[in-house]
């Protein structure tokens, strides 16, 4: 069994690790304003939004601290660079702070460097136009690791302010015939820290659904996550006796592969 760790951190700062995911398609409204009552009540760093819904968000999170994080070209970035700097512009205009966008993954595996990074050069110029941000999501589960080097390498030049494992959704055939993810795991976050410059946050998406996968991401340099597990881990947290003063706690951490695993 793998030896537990410890970390210092307070319950605010857990909140501002969390983006709250609200992006499953079957979603309706009144879905939601229940997910948006959980990141206002909590105080997450951002409502992760799918693009219609930024009105909505933008209402029911005033004055809350909460930014509004809309997706783009979600989920599987197969949009032209001409949508996904429209779609973009229009998002950070309506009041998306921060923007999550997918990049074209079969360029990437192509090894068509030029329009991969003309593309993430293209939507991050727009969104900083506006005053946001961008976060790109590279999908790893699709992608060898020599991919996600030279991604981190594009990102880190064009310098846009996070580099995302995944969107959740990015499902990959079993040799059983079913589909599944892994998500963010510890071999691809420790990648991308190492191979993104200082200043370019990490971001692990998929997978991180306890208080312990959240504790040992962040012990590993990633500042945000994006989750639906937000209730579940908040409640741990204050469980295990984190406060808003600096708390000492353990966590017990996950195997290389084994975070958000099949």
């Amino acid at each position: 069994m793998t030896s537990t760790k410890s970390i210092t951190v307070t319950l605010q700062q857990l909140a501002k690790m969390i983006d709250h995911s609200l992006l499953h398609p079957t979603m309706t409204d009144e879905d939601i304003l229940e997910g948006l009552a959980i990141a206002k009540e909590y105080g997450v760093a951002t409502a992760c939004v799918k693009p219609y819904l930024i009105p909505l968000a933008k209402q029911e999170l005033e004055g809350s601290g909460v930014l509004v994080c809309p997706v783009i070209g979600f989920p599987h970035g197969n949009s032209t660079t001409e949508v996904k700097v429209i779609e973009a512009d229009r998002a950070a205009a309506a009041g998306g702070s921060e923007i999550d966008m997918v990049i074209n993954i079969g360029k990437a595996l192509g090894g068509d460097w030029d329009y991969v990074a003309r593309e993430i050069r293209e939507v991050n110029e727009t969104v900083i136009k506006h005053g946001a941000t961008l976060k790109v999501i590279f999908e790893n589960d699709y992608l060898k690791d020599e991919h996600i080097i030279r991604l981190c390498e594009i990102c880190s030049e064009i310098g846009v302010a996070f580099v995302k494992t995944s969107t959740g959704y990015g499902f990959v055939k079993q040799t059983n015939g079913l589909y599944t993810y892994a998500g963010a795991t510890i071999h691809h976050l420790k990648l991308m820290r190492k191979h993104s410059k200082p200043e370019i946050q990490v971001k692990a998406a998929g997978g991180v659904r306890t208080l312990d996968d959240l504790l040992h991401v962040m012990s590993l340099g990633v500042t945000r996550i994006g989750a639906t597990a937000t209730v579940a881990i908040m409640k741990a947290a204050a469980e295990r006796g984190i406060t808003n003063e600096p708390t000492t706690v353990e966590f017990q951490p996950m195997a290389e592969q084994q975070l958000g695993g099949y």
